[in-house]
Formats: C-alpha cells, structure tokens, sequence
C-alpha cells in the first residue's frame, strides 16, 4: 500500500523524482491533446477568410469605381454613330487585323516617300508590302483622336469597318499604338479618279465616256448604302474625285467615309471643325459645321461636274475666267446650251450629247442652295439611269433660289481661294482637307 500511494503522489507531484516510475497514460486525456490544435486551426482559417473578404471588398469596389468612371467618360463623348456603348471592341474586331507598327513600317520601307501614293488632310497614304506577299494601302492618320484612347479609336474603326459594299473600301486592318494610328485597306492599282482623268493609254484617255457614266453610278451606290442601307449610317462629308477610288476593272471605289468622324470626335461642345474641300464644301455645312446625308449629295453634284470636265472644279472656274463659281458657270453654259464647251477636251467628240445634258441637270438638281431642294442619292441613281429626270428638273426650275450660290457658299472672295493650293487651304476655326 506504501508505493500504491508513493506512485499516486508522483503522478500529481510534479517536483518528484518519477525516473523510475511508469505513468498511465489515461493520466493525460486524448481529449486535451486534440482540443489545442483544433483550436489553433480554427483561428487562422478565420483570420485568412476575414483578409480574404476584406481584400475582395477593396477589389469589388476599385472595380465598379473603374466602370462607373469609365462609364460616365463613354457617355460624355459625342459619338456620330449610334454604337451601343456595351459591346466590346475587342470582341467585335474579329474580322479586321490588328497590325503591329514595327510590321507596317517595314511593309512601307520606313514609311519612305516613294512608296507615297496619296496625301492630305487626314494623313498620308503609303503603299506597302507584306510578309504574304499582299499589296496594301497604309493610311498614316496626322490627326488622329488622342483625346479619345484607344478604345474610342478601335470602336470607331469598327464602325466603319461593318459598311461592306461592292462601292465601298474595304478595311482590312488598323494599328494604334500611344502616339500612333494607321489603317489599313486593299491597295487599288488604278489609283484614283482624278488621276486617271489626266492619264492616257495609248493616246486615249484613260477614262472614257462610258467610264465616266459607269463611276458616277457606282460612286453613287456606294453613297446610297451609306447614307440610306448602313446601320448606322455615315456621312462622308468630303466626296470628290480623289477620293474614289478604282480597282482593276475600274470599278467606282468610294474610299474615306467615316474617317471624319474619327478624327473630329471632341469632349466639348464645340461644333467639330469642318473637313472638306475647297470648291466641294456645301454651303450650310461651311457655314453652321452641321453636315447630313445632302451634304454628300451636294459634293457628289461637284464630282459629276469634275467627271464632265476632265479637271479638279477649282481648275475649271480659274481656266473660264469666271468671276462667279463653277456652278455658275455650269448653269450658264447650260441655259445657253453651249453644253460641249464644258466637255473634257480628251473625250473630243467621243461622248454621248443626251446623256451629256442629263448628267448635267443631275450635278445642277444635287447643288442647289438649300439641302431640302437636293434630292436623294437613291433619286440620283434613279435619274442617271433616265428615270424621273424631266419631271425633277422641270420642278426646280419653279424654286426661288439665292441669286449666285457661289457668292454663297464660301464666308470670303471665291477668288481669294482660286491660288491657294488645297491641301494648304486654312480657314479660321475650320480645317479643310486636301487631297488624298
């Protein structure tokens, strides 16, 4: 009974000396030895959800700041084009290229002036050479929209890239860097209209009458499906003979459209500066910077008039010693039925005298003053191919019209503008692009 109560005391006494004593192990319950790193394990898997939660909560909250933002920066900006500001443009760029810079400066050489094949006022146009062997046309934007981002540029681009018609440029690509947008479009090996207008093949002109009829139709499919059959529709705002473009079979290939747009988006409300040509520009747009679909219509009654004659309209007022405009001198030969005096002295006599007049009547009918007056590109197409035609003109020879639409259409002397180079035309508070 002695080492009974020696070993009990052991087990409670720790100060003991039990060297020789073999303890029970049920002196120690398990339970003790699992309750503590239960414990233990519980406290840091709360501690790691409580960080986690509050790390999420800062992230969450970044996040939807970010988009609120972001958000409010979309809807601030004026955009031309009704885009829906939820789609992603980097989703819906799919069938467009996205070219990397260093590939589009080796494809132009460094971008080297002899590979140039155009210049104005939203850039300079090269002709480049790719890995594949393809032939392109990169066009380098000098006024491109920084205010915007990248973002801003990418949906506008993508904008003009869903406008796909047999009339219309196709653009096949784009670049945008920090300091930097290029776009990029199948190169046509006829250039444009108006360089074929002075060019010759074997002593012929390169463009003969029938080409001519066959350009202003096409040109004005490719504005009828911009102006009435695009979603959203788009207005070019500079339709002129440089800027239709022919391919191998020279079809009518209206290039440009939409590039104002791009280049004018502002984060004010400022009216944006007006981009066109001297001798082009419609005289509401020049005065009031609000152009529409009659604002194409009134350039494309100046492209027939360039078509008609053979040169750039400016060249031919200066050429006719007209004090007025070109239009004027239009209406003159017209009502005098000197009609031939106007022809293009390359055609000779190699042109059809009824569909001549007809041609005329519709540049005459897509000029008038004021944009109410001016007819549909549909009504255009419908009357180059002879039909309603007598009964338009006959109409608008009964609507009072301003005296001299020259006199009109631009804020200064016609002749103030008849030696300035237009590409280098400058305007207070306004911008007009040259050719390109």
């Amino acid at each position: 009974s002695g080492i009974a109560g020696n070993s009990m005391i052991c087990g409670v006494k720790s100060g003991d000396n039990c060297s020789s004593v073999s303890l029970d192990p049920l002196s120690y319950p398990p339970d003790d030895l699992k309750i503590q790193p239960q414990q233990s394990m519980s406290r840091s898997h709360r501690i790691a959800i409580i960080c986690g939660a509050t790390v999420g909560s800062v992230a969450f909250v970044a996040i939807m700041v970010g988009m609120l933002l972001w958000w409010r920066h979309r809807r601030n900006q004026q955009i031309f084009f009704d885009v829906n500001d939820q789609y992603d443009p980097e989703v819906c760029l799919g069938h467009l290229k996205k070219y990397t810079f260093k590939e589009l400066r080796a494809s132009t050489n460094n971008f080297n002036s002899k590979n140039i094949l155009g210049e104005g006022g939203y850039g300079i146009v090269y002709k480049g050479f790719l890995r594949d062997g393809s032939i392109v046309a990169v066009k380098r934007l000098k006024d491109y929209n920084a205010v915007g981002g990248e973002v801003q540029f990418q949906t506008e681009v993508e904008v003009i890239s869903l406008a796909v018609h047999r009339n219309l440029l196709r653009l096949i690509g784009f670049c945008t860097t920090e300091c930097e947008r290029l776009l990029v479009y199948p190169y046509m090996p006829n250039g444009s209209v108006a360089s074929q207008l002075r060019e010759h093949i074997n002593g012929k002109p390169a463009l003969d009458w029938s080409r001519r009829k066959m350009i202003a139709l096409g040109t004005a499919r490719g504005l009828l499906y911009l102006h009435e059959q695009c979603d959203p529709k788009i207005i070019h705002r500079d339709v002129k003979a440089s800027n239709v473009l022919l391919d191998e079979y020279f079809e009518a290939i209206v290039g440009d459209f939409g590039l104002a747009k791009l280049l004018d988006h502002q984060e004010t409300h400022v009216t944006t500066a007006v981009r066109g040509t001297v001798g082009h520009i419609a005289p509401e747009y020049l005065s009031t910077g609000q152009s529409s679909e009659k604002t194409d219509v009134f350039g494309f009654g100046v492209l027939l008039v360039e078509l008609i004659t053979g040169q750039k309209a400016l060249d031919f007022g200066r050429l006719a010693n007209q004090k007025g405009g070109v239009l004027d001198l239009v209406k003159k030969l017209h009502q005098e039925k000197q009609l031939n005096m106007m022809v293009d002295k390359d055609l000779g006599s190699n042109y059809d005298r009824v569909e001549l007049e007809e041609m005329v009547q519709v540049a005459l009918l897509c000029t008038q003053y004021y944009p109410s007056h001016r007819p549909r590109m549909s009504e255009v197409i419908r009357m180059l191919e002879g039909d309603g035609l007598a009964e338009k003109w006959e109409a608008s020879q009964n609507v009072d019209t301003p005296k001299s639409v020259s006199s009109e259409l631009l804020p200064l002397k016609f002749t103030d503008f008849a030696g300035a180079d237009e590409s280098s035309v400058g305007l207070e508070a306004m911008e007009l692009s040259g050719p390109r």
